[in-house]
């Protein structure tokens, strides 16, 4: 089986993981202060470009940001105790192709580089529905991830993983402790237009 495909099975190139009890209670057991944190699997500087991406994909509103509910060390440490080791590897040289372009012209220091350029990281590769990846596109069979995969997997990833904290999934969204039935219906009617929480 070639790498992509194996990058597609376990998910992180499509962005999607399967949230068992085990993944819940990794999810819950990032609780360190952004500022102290140290990463289990990135570097430092990734551990930093992770942090402002996720702040840009789901910054602060009314809700709190990826940052405030550990999503950046969540996303290290299912990278670090779930993924295999070539995944691994093709996730480390996912976050070095984006710091990479990041970094062109004469930025040193990855702290130096403004959010308007990280924005516009994330407006040239994420996809929507029905845009195509032209790195893919022009390497079909390439076993590297493209950078819009690597961008659109770790975005799916961040949005799951803040969706099925405890904040957001008891607090926020519509929380069933014991889910024992099905619910059919319009969504205003049945919970006031709240979603139900994802896993709980």
């Amino acid at each position: 089986m070639k790498r992509r495909e194996v990058l597609k099975n376990i998910g992180f190139a499509t962005g999607f993981f399967v949230v068992t009890p085990t993944v819940m209670s990794l999810l819950q057991s990032c609780n360190t202060d952004i500022k102290t944190w140290i990463p289990e699997f990135l570097t430092q500087e990734q551990g930093a470009v992770l942090t402002k991406l996720v702040d840009i994909i789901l910054p602060k509103t009314d809700l709190p940001s990826a940052t405030e509910l550990n999503v950046p060390q969540f996303i290290d440490k299912y990278v670090n105790e779930v993924l295999e080791k070539d995944i691994q590897v093709q996730v480390n040289d996912g976050f070095d192709y984006i710091i990479a372009e990041l970094k062109e012209g004469d930025i040193m220091n990855i702290e130096k580089v403004s959010e308007e350029n990280y924005k516009a990281i994330l407006d040239k590769y994420l996809l929507v529905k029905g845009e195509i990846d032209k790195e893919r596109e022009s390497n079909p069979d390439g076993e590297i991830m493209t950078k819009s995969e690597f961008l659109n997997g770790l975005k799916s990833m961040c949005i799951t993983a803040y969706l099925n904290t405890e904040e957001i999934g008891e607090r926020v969204l519509k929380y069933d402790p014991i889910p024992s039935q099905y619910y059919c219906g319009d969504l205003q009617e049945l919970t006031g237009g709240i979603s139900y929480s994802p896993s709980r």
